[in-house]
């Protein structure tokens, strides 16, 4: 009679318990990524809340015209001294100057000083962001009623009826840059988080050229025609997305390139964390803190924000400078990508999430 092959120890499952399991589970890898998206997170709570909590204009820069210079001068000097310094004017020679500096968007607002009337006029510009025309209004008209004398506003460059508080220019340049960095997150998901090769990473920007070119001109036309938040030119908006989209795109892209799948996280700190609180959205840039202030024109989403914003209400005038910004990290972006496969010299990288290091097959 046959006696019954005992089965292999191995074969009758897991043995070791619940610890074990967790031991095999929870790599220190794993235990590191975690702890990577926990600091991301704190990263992201602590930019945007320090960013918005306590708004405080610091010199707004303010064009005051007068029909005689020593009035301007003497107007100027007196809003410059103000208590925290909320305004930075400086006297131009007459109305049509000071209306031309806001166009070219030099100045966010100016005051027309007229001895021989009652009220003085304030020109705003709530397309460049509500709540810097409100600060604005409040700041000189404080100053003006402790002179005895009234405020007439005027909005030199209103925001469109579908973008009351100036904000789609903000919100289209923030679903650009999510584009972007998605777009690029998942050509590495889809191939590994570093190109193999120079002609695999030049396939990846190709990709991801197209990807903005047809981000850029579907954001367009939904804000424009489709949603009408936004005026402005359609083709100077496709542009610009397609820039935006490509630049974020490539940024993230170099950053996977260096320092693999932790690069995508990279990205979302560099985009998320500290570019779109300092963006210059919800609150412009003279009323942001210190620190955000600065470093927003020089990220996407704040050279992207403002260039949206002169294209949409101030004909193109200001955007130069922004564009060279978004220019400057696609270029940045793409040569690291390629200098990164380069380096490689056709190793081929691991799936992202695979576990495996970046050598392996």
């Amino acid at each position: 009679m046959t006696q019954p092959t005992p089965r292999p120890e191995a074969d009758a499952g897991p043995s070791g318990g619940f610890l074990a399991e967790l031991k095999d589970a929870v790599t220190t890898r794993a235990a590191v990524l975690v702890l990577g998206v926990l600091a991301l997170q704190l990263a992201f709570i602590t930019s945007y809340i320090g960013a918005f909590h306590h708004p405080k204009p610091s010199e707004i820069p303010l064009a005051v015209a007068a029909p005689a210079e020593p009035v301007a001068a003497q107007a100027a000097q007196r809003l410059g001294a103000l208590p925290g310094k909320p305004l930075d004017p400086r006297a131009v020679a007459d109305e049509a100057t000071a209306l031309a500096r806001i166009r070219n968007r030099e100045v966010d607002g100016a005051l027309i000083v007229d001895p021989a009337r009652p009220n003085d006029r304030l020109l705003v510009a709530s397309g460049a962001g509500a709540s810097l025309s409100q600060a604005l209004e409040q700041i000189v008209g404080a100053a003006e009623k402790s002179q005895g004398r009234g405020l007439t506003v005027v909005d030199v460059a209103p925001a469109d009826r579908g973008d009351s508080r100036g904000l789609s220019s903000f919100y289209l340049v923030v679903g650009w840059c999510v584009g972007g960095y998605l777009c690029a997150a998942i050509l590495a998901i889809s191939a590994g988080a570093r190109p193999a090769n120079i002609h695999r990473a030049l396939i990846r920007l190709g990709a991801l050229l197209l990807y903005a070119i047809a981000a850029g001109l579907l954001g367009a036309v939904i804000a424009g025609p489709v949603l009408g938040a936004l005026p402005g030119s359609i083709a100077a908006l496709w542009g610009l997305g397609t820039l935006v989209v490509f630049a974020v795109g490539a940024l993230t892209l170099a950053l996977q390139g260096l320092a693999g799948v932790v690069g995508i996280g990279l990205a979302i700190l560099l985009v998320v964390v500290f570019g779109n609180p300092s963006a210059g959205g919800a609150y412009p840039y003279p009323l942001l803190p210190p620190f955000w202030r600065a470093i927003g024109p020089a990220m996407p989403p704040g050279a992207g924000t403002f260039a949206a914003r002169s294209v949409a209400y101030f004909r193109g005038n200001g955007a130069a400078g922004p564009m060279l910004v978004l220019s400057a990290w696609a270029v940045a972006g793409a040569a690291v990508t390629l200098a990164c496969a380069g380096a490689r010299r056709g190793r081929p990288g691991a799936a992202v999430g695979s576990g495996l290091p970046d050598e392996a097959p």
